[in-house]
């Protein structure tokens, strides 16, 4: 009989937030904007853009409440494994049905807690531009609005020392929407319903970073 995988730690997420707030502001100059956009309780699922391996640590450490995020299991390597779960990360195998980590991110929102998603599923152009089903699935079966959240700046160049992060000190952006619900209001999961969800939270996503680089006077692409 295998032995069943704990829940993700309300407290171990906390944790998290903690490391990312001095990581991120120590290294880097994040410029928040929207943050009370993020409902101060309750399930909320941040759906965020992924272009840069910094993205999900810069997001622990800038929302306004604890977040679990559902982290390919490919990261979770030697002393990392226990560390992610310590502080409250969801390992999901991203090339099948993982159903422990569906049932674990279920429980983060049947809990009213935050849980962080990147819909394009793998680190690309950050632009939304490919979605999974995932996000639409876990904001419709969790019955959880969805915050966009664009973060920007973190690709832009490479810093001197180490050239695989942004430049230490450099500004980055993280621009937080307004909160939306996926459904059309009728409760059905079918997999129509999950593919029209998706399709609408994609225009919302990019709009949103459309709007997001606007705002914060980053190249928008044509």
């Amino acid at each position: 009989m295998t032995e069943a995988t704990p829940a993700p730690s309300e407290r171990g997420a906390a944790v998290g937030r903690g490391i990312g707030i001095g990581l991120m502001y120590g290294l880097w100059k994040p410029r928040v904007l929207g943050a009370w956009r993020v409902p101060s309780a309750g399930p909320v699922i941040l759906a965020v853009n992924h272009s840069h391996n910094i993205d999900g640590p810069m997001l622990m450490g800038t929302a306004p409440r604890p977040v679990h995020f559902l982290i390919k299991k490919e990261a979770f390597i030697g002393p990392l494994d226990p560390f992610l779960r310590g502080i409250g990360q969801l390992k999901v195998d991203r090339t099948a049905a993982d159903r422990t980590a569906i049932t674990q991110a279920l429980g983060v929102l049947a809990d009213g807690g935050a849980l962080g998603i990147f819909p394009e599923g793998t680190r690309g152009e950050g632009d939304f531009a490919s979605l999974r089903a995932g996000l639409a699935y876990f904001a419709v079966r969790g019955g959880a609005p969805i915050v966009p959240v664009a973060v920007l700046g973190s690709t832009e160049a490479r810093g001197r020392l180490i050239p695989a992060l942004p430049p230490l000190r450099s500004r980055v952006d993280v621009v937080f929407g307004d909160a939306f619900d996926a459904g059309d209001g009728s409760g059905r999961r079918t997999r129509k319903a999950l593919d029209e969800a998706t399709v609408r939270i994609q225009r919302k996503l990019a709009a949103h970073l459309e709007d997001a680089r606007r705002l914060t006077g980053r190249p928008v692409k044509t």
